[in-house]
């Protein structure tokens, strides 16, 4: 029996008993019947001289791997995202260094799409959409000059500058009307990103809808799909069926995936998901079953995922990478749990103590004797004696 001493609800230390079994992981991850992107995190390089808080350190080896493992699972790699802490830590100069990493190290048959945003210009120095469009246009040709394909992510300084819906359907229209390939676009809740309150020009989730859709009707030819992060099931369907054809859904919703994966009887949703990143195993096992159409298997092995996801991306939802990097140190690939950005201290030692309880009962845990020490150690260092 394996156990580790975690800090209990009521302030004790308990010894905690593992009982998950870690889940047979297809060769090739298996058949699929829905494009999955993970988001990737990164690794950080704990030896190095930097100041945390200003400068990034990673260590590029490690986060590269990481990537060749979930493209071995079968998962595309969604790159430069904020799971990658873009924007939270990672400034565009190490990103599109990132980017050029990953398209370097990516074999033919690895899928790769590139986030493409505006986090070089100071959403306090935009003064105008005309700014954002050319700070937008600067990284669309550089991804676009590597041979990236695109994410084009939202836009803090679009946030701040635009006035109302005509301002985002302008810049999109300018975006959408130059891309090379068809793109992926992203909408990101403000449960993520603060600062990205009313996008699209409302605060009214459909209104903002109406006005994302409409740029979508009139740019299908360029538009691969939409992935949106709101953590609203409903609206998600709602979107889903009003899209034009040709254009795919691709869920951003950490909280309720399994189901919009899963699809009804009006359609289903593609996947585009931070947590991905850390339950890959898992991941790719179930929608390898939902592909040969088992889908008791498929609910049997996603479903004790969910509330560690929930858990991972409780508000304040911005804080999830903790958790992602704190799974990957905890199944070894990393040796340490370190951040960009000192970020590892954005969750408490409960808040890691739960994850740990809720890996386990989700069969997460691909070595849980390995595991156990590794999270002994970090909770040793935070006073769990």
């Amino acid at each position: 029996m394996v156990s580790v001493k975690l800090p209990a609800a009521d302030g004790t230390v308990e010894d905690y008993t593992l009982t998950g079994e870690p889940v047979t992981i297809p060769a090739g991850g298996g058949g699929r019947n829905r494009i999955a992107y993970a988001a990737a995190h990164m690794v950080a390089d704990p030896l190095a001289d930097n100041d945390p808080w200003l400068t990034p350190a990673i260590d590029w080896d490690r986060t590269i791997a990481y990537r060749r493992y979930l493209w071995d699972l079968g998962f595309g790699v969604a790159e430069a995202m904020d799971t990658a802490q873009r924007g939270m830590g990672l400034h565009w100069k190490e990103s599109l260094e990132l980017i050029r990493r990953s398209l370097e190290a990516a074999g033919p048959d690895d899928v790769i799409a590139c986030g493409c945003g505006t986090d070089h210009l100071d959403p306090a120095d935009a003064h105008n959409v005309n700014e954002v469009i050319a700070a937008y246009e600067h990284q669309i040709e550089a991804i676009e000059g590597a041979g990236g394909r695109l994410i084009l992510m939202a836009s803090r300084a679009l946030a701040r500058v635009a006035s109302g819906p005509d301002d985002y359907i302008h810049v999109y229209d300018r975006l959408l009307s130059q891309v090379r390939e068809p793109v992926i676009i992203h909408w990101l809740g403000d449960m993520f990103d603060p600062a990205l309150a009313g996008y699209w020009g409302s605060d009214d989730l459909d209104e903002a809808m109406a006005t994302c859709l409409g740029v979508l009707k009139t740019h299908a030819d360029k538009v691969d799909g939409i992935k949106i992060s709101l953590l609203d099931d409903q609206k998600e369907i709602k979107m889903r069926r009003l899209l034009p054809d040709g254009v795919k859904m691709y869920t951003g919703d950490d909280f309720n995936y399994p189901t919009l994966i899963a699809g009804d009887d009006h359609g289903y949703s593609h996947a585009l998901l931070g947590i991905f990143d850390a339950i890959a195993p898992v991941a790719a096992a179930a929608l390898g079953h939902l592909a040969e159409g088992n889908r008791n298997d498929y609910d049997r092995l996603f479903q004790p995922t969910v509330p560690l996801s929930r858990h991972i991306f409780k508000a304040p939802t911005r804080f999830y990478k903790t958790g992602v990097v704190f799974m990957a140190y905890l199944n070894g690939h990393q040796d340490h749990f370190t951040m960009i950005g000192g970020q590892e201290s954005t969750r408490s030692t409960r808040h890691l103590a739960d994850l740990f309880r809720l890996a386990d009962k989700a069969n997460l845990l691909v070595d849980p004797e390995d595991a156990a020490a590794r999270c002994g150690r970090v909770m040793a260092v935070h006073g769990v004696a």
